[in-house]
């Protein structure tokens, strides 16, 4: 399991769009109005719009559910970030062919802009993530929270075998700057991979 929230490997929006199937059952308009409510109060402070925000976690489902549908297996080894219709993959497959079924997947997903594979290859016990990959996520968290220079809510962090993978929208070069520094200057971190855009 790689260093990101999931229970078991499906994340809050997944679980709130869940919820509100359950509880609202014919109805087609209240899940949304729940789900937008979630994403909204949660991204008021990010660079994003809170409709795009919506749109995204609702993309963000969309693809999870395909994942699932295709290879509950794949589906739980498979993160999904998506911003801006950006999509990024992070996590540990068997094979090269999973990895590559795992950006088709994505791609059939409506209004995916581009799909970002940062899937790694790995055979048997090797598919295990490092026990330290969730500290550093922990730790690169805490530094963003506490640097008042850095906007942390619009940074997604993933590590996946001690590399770290960040992805969002930046205010400027010198915000993201600071942030992969942050990153770079962890125990355990084998190198830093930005997919980060500049406002």
């Amino acid at each position: 399991m790689i260093a990101h929230w999931k229970s078991p490997r499906l994340g809050a929006l997944w679980l709130v769009a869940l919820m509100a199937s359950t509880l609202v059952g014919a109805s087609g308009c209240a899940p949304a109005l729940i789900a937008g409510t979630t994403v909204g109060a949660v991204t008021v402070a990010q660079e994003r719009r809170v409709g795009d925000a919506f749109d995204d976690a609702t993309l963000q489902v969309d693809i999870e559910g395909r994942l699932l549908d295709a290879d509950a297996d794949l589906f739980r080894k498979v993160n999904v970030d998506v911003v801006e219709s950006r999509v990024l993959l992070v996590g540990l497959v068997p094979t090269e062919s999973k990895r590559n079924e795992a950006t088709q997947i994505a791609y059939q997903a409506p209004h995916v802009k581009e799909v970002i594979n940062e899937l790694q290859v790995a055979e048997g016990s090797r598919l295990s993530a490092y026990p330290g990959d969730l500290a550093i996520s922990t730790q690169l968290r805490t530094k963003l929270i506490t640097d008042a220079d850095i906007h942390q809510l619009n940074y997604h962090i993933e590590t996946v075998r001690g590399s770290v993978y960040l992805f969002g929208i930046a205010r400027s070069q010198s915000e993201l700057d600071r942030s992969i520094n942050h990153a770079r200057s962890l125990r355990g971190v084998q190198r830093v991979v930005s997919h980060v855009r500049i406002k």
